[in-house]
């Protein structure tokens, strides 16, 4: 296992693939394996393949290793769609199809987690397994919980509402339904000082939030099509319920939990997931809301860990 460095942090460079007449961006390292499948990493809400240079850098000394924008996001194309569950695991699996070729294991953060769930649930022949890292997604329950939905996770505000909010209530949803609300929204969450902010609210570790990573971040959001997306993500109807695809999902499942996640409360919502899949491995990580980033050789080390078992 190659021990990431800060030396080893650039991105690594990649190439386009045409979707439904779009740009996707992905990115390609290592040799494919006969003993062992392929990797496809996942980012999450606002994030790209970029988010993923450590363990690219770290796993593609074991395995063929992609990394993919999904189309939104990144370096891939922002058409004017309704964004959803949906429309990245149709993404995702017609990658694993054309571009990969064989089954993958798919591994995901946040929002890119619940994609790969779609996938790995609904399209099993694409899955040779799926591990989540803090992953995003709405469970069916009748009482209101406090998990944010799959595809705002990112963006939502912690569990406990503002006062604000507790004043306005649903005038604040409203409100930011309404086009100019969005556009003043969208130019405040790109800002730079303000993505360094809410990161360092969800990195435990402060130092792991890197002039490069804002960058990274940042970037996208001033592309053509970006507030569109923005808009979509907030305005699309939930996805498929998660337990509703647990149920469904028949391929390994490993789930890195980043302990430390302000966003989610992992020891609540870990159970969550052993109550469909039983069988599942789990770890918990100190780290908050992006352990792939914040603690990448301990997550590479893991990952890498438990595909060598799968493949015995």
């Amino acid at each position: 296992m190659q021990v990431t460095t800060a030396s080893s942090t650039t991105p690594i460079p990649g190439k386009y693939w045409q979707w439904r007449g779009h740009n996707v961006y992905y990115v390609r390292a290592g040799e494919k394996q006969t003993q062992r499948p392929p990797l496809l990493l996942v980012h999450g809400f606002g994030a790209s393949t970029d988010h993923w240079r450590k363990n690219i850098t770290g796993l593609c000394q074991d395995f063929e290793v992609f990394a993919i924008d999904l189309l939104g996001f990144g370096r891939s194309a922002k058409p004017k769609l309704q964004y959803s569950g949906d429309l990245w695991r149709d993404q995702l699996n017609d990658f694993i199809s054309e571009v990969i070729g064989q089954k993958a294991v798919l591994a995901g953060n946040s929002l890119g987690g619940y994609a790969c769930l779609c996938v790995a649930a609904q399209r099993p022949d694409s899955a040779a397994g799926l591990v989540l890292l803090n992953s995003a997604g709405p469970f069916s329950e009748s009482q209101p919980t406090s998990e944010p939905e799959a595809l705002q996770s990112e963006i939502q505000p912690p569990k406990q509402p503002s006062s604000l909010e507790k004043l306005l209530g649903n005038s604040v949803k409203w409100m930011f339904q309404q086009p100019l609300a969005q556009f003043v929204l969208f130019q405040y969450v790109r800002q730079r000082w303000v993505i360094r902010q809410t990161l360092e609210k969800v990195y435990l570790d402060k130092s792991a939030v890197t002039d490069q990573l804002i960058e990274e971040i940042s970037r996208p959001a001033f592309d053509a099509g970006a507030l569109d997306v923005f808009v979509s993500v907030f305005s699309s109807p939930q996805g498929e319920k998660v337990d509703v695809l647990l149920k469904q999902l028949t391929c390994p499942l490993l789930m890195l939990w980043g302990e430390a996640d302000p966003w989610m409360n992992t020891r609540e919502r870990s159970p969550k997931f052993r109550q469909y899949c039983p069988n599942l491995t789990e770890y918990f990580l100190t780290a908050g809301h992006c352990p792939h980033d914040e603690i990448p050789d301990k997550v590479n080390q893991l990952l890498s860990d438990w595909v060598f078992s799968l493949a015995q």
